[in-house]
């Protein structure tokens, strides 16, 4: 009897598949620069060959600091060819920020777009790591010549396309500040990429026809694993060097573009621009979302503006959205206000995911009620490895009720007696501001760290446009003074900019008998100021 092995499963097969398939079909446009998918396919392998030449070996840590850049989409495939793992960061992040990640996972080299050449500059120096620059998607005096050494180095290199051994091998490292201060390494597996691609891709409806516009940060989740999954469509990247709404609305008309993926506030800023006078696109453009619930109103606009918005639930532990707010056909016929109701819910698990769980404190199953509140839990191909270096925040995010592991999300849920979940509250301590987890221990770290501050708490004030804002409440030591600037500036210079709190609020904190500081009654008085 003949025997059969399996291949491992890695998302580089995708742009293989795809060159071989649709070899002059345009894959990317980034800005007046357009490449097809054997132009694409050449450009990735050289650059992996020229990650050799650098001394980068299999198990090596590559950094990346890029937009939305050709670039960028060129590492997610030549960094595995090489049999390296791809390290994408925060390009809104500070350099302590940078820093500390360059070193927690050991990379070795960082490549970065030229617009952000200046602070990986003075990182990579202070890490003392191999910098390349690329041209990047931004435009502006100088950009070619500070793209010279990336192309240089492609020209010069020899294809590399280094297969991959083990599919539970480690892929990518994605940084976040969870819950914790200190940023965690989530770690990705080449399987969990590949099936997460084909998940996006298929509810996303992605075709060779189609066009996706780059919205959503691809340092985010690894784009949400977009990277690959447009790849594997054979349609065409559109990048976004920044997110400007009379440049989408122009990307949107003159590319054809049939999807993007964007946090609400980011829809807001394209429906309430003056662009968006001009009247509905020709074609209907698939629209995926996460975050808060976009509400019925911005639901109709888009609508109008012939946009059709679908909302989503992840986290960087699962590779972005592992749910999905599967469309029923028949709700199509339901009254406007109902079909809100129904787009505002999360969800089901995607396509690769298993059943998503909403556990009580036992770790059983709530019941599908709509009214009894647990927290998701999630397992399956699209959950991350662990976290880099971390086993204690590893176990403590492990959910084993069952005999079995399972990602416990911190958020927490009902179950719809339709087996959809919808989110009724998530990790008291988080605040997302624009898309972005903001840690509050982190901005109380550094808040704590003024001379004149005794103690502080922040939590998460709404937002009409970021969704969420950190606002600090502080508590000064005795005799001492600082102003609100002041403290915004000594911020400022330990975080990125969105970290830092819009408002301080000085006075003693509420704690409860045991000295904890009662973040719930700063809730409801700010809510009661609203």
């Amino acid at each position: 009897m003949a025997s059969f092995t399996f291949s491992p499963l890695t998302p580089t097969a995708f742009l293989a598949r795809s060159a071989l398939v649709f070899p002059e079909r345009t894959a990317v446009v980034d800005g007046d620069r357009r490449f097809t998918y054997q132009q694409f396919l050449d450009r990735s392998q050289r650059l992996a060959g020229a990650l050799a030449r650098l001394g980068i070996e299999p198990g090596d840590r590559v950094a990346a600091l890029c937009g939305n850049s050709s670039a960028m989409l060129e590492m997610h495939n030549a960094v595995p060819w090489a049999g390296a793992v791809l390290v994408p960061l925060n390009t809104r992040l500070s350099p302590e920020e940078l820093e500390y990640i360059l070193d927690h996972s050991g990379a070795k080299l960082l490549v970065a777009d030229s617009q952000f050449a200046d602070a990986a500059g003075k990182v990579t120096a202070s890490a003392g790591i191999r910098l390349v620059v690329a041209r990047g998607s931004a435009s502006g005096a100088g950009t070619e010549q500070a793209g010279q050494e990336y192309e240089q180095l492609l020209e010069q290199a020899d294809p590399l396309a280094r297969p991959c051994a083990d599919e539970a091998g480690l892929l990518a490292l994605n940084y976040t500040s969870g819950t914790t201060g200190a940023p965690k390494g989530v770690m990705y597996h080449h399987r969990g990429a590949y099936l997460q691609a084909m998940a996006m891709a298929m509810h996303t409806g992605l075709t060779p026809r189609s066009s996706y516009l780059w919205t959503l940060p691809m340092f985010h989740c690894d784009g949400w694993c977009f990277p690959w999954a447009v790849t594997a469509a054979g349609a065409t990247h559109v990048c976004l060097p920044r997110i400007e709404p009379a440049t989408i609305w122009r990307l949107l008309r003159e590319e054809g573009i049939t999807a993007f993926s964007a946090a609400p506030t980011v829809l807001t800023m394209i429906a309430s621009a003056d662009e968006a006078d001009a009247g509905p696109l020709e074609q209907r453009v698939q629209v995926q979302t996460g975050g808060a619930p976009p509400t019925p109103t911005l639901l109709a606009k888009m609508s109008e503006l012939n946009m059709n918005v679908t909302h989503l639930y992840g986290l960087t532990e699962t590779y972005g959205p592992a749910v999905v707010n599967q469309w029923h056909p028949e709700w199509d016929d339901l009254p406007g206000e109902q079909q809100a109701d129904l787009k505002a819910r999360q969800g089901v698990g995607n396509v690769v995911a298993d059943r998503i769980r909403v556990a009580a404190d036992d770790g059983s199953d709530v019941p599908a009620d709509g009214e009894t509140i647990g927290e998701i839990s999630i397992r399956g191909n699209d959950v991350m490895l662990g976290y880099y270096r971390d086993d204690e925040a590893t176990a403590a995010a492990t959910l084993t009720g069952d005999g079995t592991g399972w990602f416990r999300t911190g958020d927490l849920a009902v179950v719809h007696p339709d087996g959809y979940l919808e989110i009724r509250d998530r990790s008291k301590d988080i605040i997302i501001s624009g898309g972005e987890n903001i840690s509050s221990v982190e901005v109380e770290r550094a808040i704590d760290a003024h001379p004149a501050v005794l103690e502080s708490a922040v939590i998460g004030e709404p937002h009409e446009k970021w969704g969420e804002v950190p606002v600090a409440y502080v508590t000064l030591r005795p005799g001492a003074e600082v102003s609100e600037d002041e403290l915004s500036q000594h911020v400022r210079a330990r975080l990125a900019g969105f970290k830092v709190p819009k408002r301080f609020v000085y006075g003693d904190l509420p704690k409860t008998s045991t000295g904890k500081v009662q973040k719930k009654e700063l809730r409801e008085a700010l809510a009661n100021k609203q």
